[in-house]
């Protein structure tokens, strides 16, 4: 294979500003519906909108978006194997961009779930590509550092908008705004095709010429790389279920609880989260780095079901302890994507890094549309009772005490 010519230090500044950027959107469309769902199915739904209702929509979109970013995923990482990092990544946030801003003039219910679904297949494609872009573009920083700093891009994303949230408020008479605004990546999508320097790593291994009668997505279930691929896509659909599953019912809980009176309330329970999801993103991949891969999934695991749980049954919105405990959660449970983030790249050889980190960590996605739609059922039958749904579901967190024997401590060469 011919050695790789190093980027200028200009050029890697470039692919860590613009793949931040995108993992920042990515993030903030990952953060859109949990703060606006209700909001919307009140507005849509009209009369006919019920609290019940408004969880089984919520469950519904999470779902949609969830099963879009499983699929966006795993083909979008298999582009970016075959036709470049960078395009495929440029491709990805185009995708979720547009999808989203046409949310703004919906008008049924039906409409925005399968926008939510392309939406999704754009959220998906951004994170193996960006992420295998810097890794590749980057080899001899810290990778603790950069691969934290990366996922804490997602959850600045999230951040912001509950901050723009904050300031104006999403209610139903006003929430198309935000899916309006969402359309701005869209500009970020087209520098990037345009201009953005490709990973080296990757132009030398296309130099060396087509492998013979494969394919990335195949090459992943050959014998030498099956048991790899089948551990990394169980140790990322736990803490994905879990987020999706568990996690994210606090944010419909709080706006419920806080009524339409204290609109803002919903926000600023999804910054606190953000807040201490950063700082998780962040020491996920210096825990992994420092404790060892397997030792640290162990204890992320425990922690985060433990904090779950707890932030389910023993303190509520309004209640002043409760965004204590939501900032609390955020860091332990983000400590899984800092986590993933720098171990999924690392155990795939090149020609399959984009397309293996994507399958694990997008896989993890198919799991989540149906833990969300199993959430939501029981989301109905325990008469709407958010703490309920969110603790039990926050179960799955501890089966991670058992996954972490799947983890191998030694980086692939």
């Amino acid at each position: 294979m011919t050695h790789p010519t190093p980027l200028s230090p200009g050029a890697r500044s470039a692919v860590l500003l613009a793949s931040f950027l995108g993992l920042l959107f990515d993030g903030v469309e990952l953060g859109l519906m949990p703060i606006a769902s209700l909001s919307v199915s009140k507005s849509l739904l009209g009369p006919a909108f019920t609290a019940t209702a408004g969880g089984d929509w919520f469950a519904w979109f999470t779902a949609s978006l969830m099963l879009g970013a499983a699929v966006g995923g795993i083909a979008l990482g298999n582009l970016g194997d075959r036709i470049g990092r960078t395009r495929a990544m440029g491709i990805s946030i185009l995708f979720y961009s547009v999808f989203a801003t046409c949310g703004a003039y919906v008008e049924t219910q039906e409409q925005m779930l399968v926008l939510r679904f392309l939406v999704g297949l754009g959220v998906g494609g951004m994170w193996p590509n960006g992420i295998a872009l810097v890794s590749e573009c980057w080899p001899s920083a810290s990778k603790p550092l950069v691969s934290g700093t990366m996922m804490a891009g997602l959850n600045a994303g999230i951040l912001l908008l509950s901050q723009l949230a904050r300031t104006w408020p999403i209610t139903p008479d006003s929430w198309r705004w935000i899916f309006q605004l969402s359309g701005a990546p869209a500009l970020l999508g087209v520098v990037i095709l345009l201009a953005l320097p490709e990973s080296p790593e990757w132009l030398a291994a296309r130099s060396a010429g087509p492998r013979k009668a494969t394919t990335p997505l195949a090459d992943l279930f050959r014998p030498t790389l099956r048991r790899t691929t089948l551990s990394a896509i169980v140790v990322s659909v736990i803490p994905m279920v879990g987020a999706w599953a568990a996690s994210k019912w606090m944010i419909p809980w709080a706006d419920k609880v806080a009524g339409a009176g204290n609109a803002q309330y919903k926000a600023a329970t999804q910054g606190w989260w953000a807040l201490g999801a950063i700082c998780g993103a962040i020491a996920g991949a210096e825990l992994a780095s420092r404790m060892g891969r397997s030792r640290s999934y162990f204890w992320i695991s425990l922690g985060a079901s433990t904090l779950t749980v707890s932030m389910f049954t023993l303190t509520a919105p309004l209640e002043p302890a409760f965004h204590y405990v939501v900032f609390a959660q955020g860091i332990v449970a983000t400590l899984f994507f800092g986590w993933l983030s720098l171990y999924l790249p690392e155990i795939f050889p090149v020609h399959v890094r984009a397309t293996g980190s994507g399958m694990a960590y997008n896989f993890g996605r198919f799991g989540t549309a149906v833990g969300v739609l199993g959430a939501g059922f029981l989301f109905s039958a325990l008469g709407g009772d958010y703490p309920r749904v969110g603790a039990l579901c926050a179960l799955v967190y501890a089966l991670g005490v058992l996954g972490s024997w799947l983890v191998k401590d030694t980086p692939a060469a």
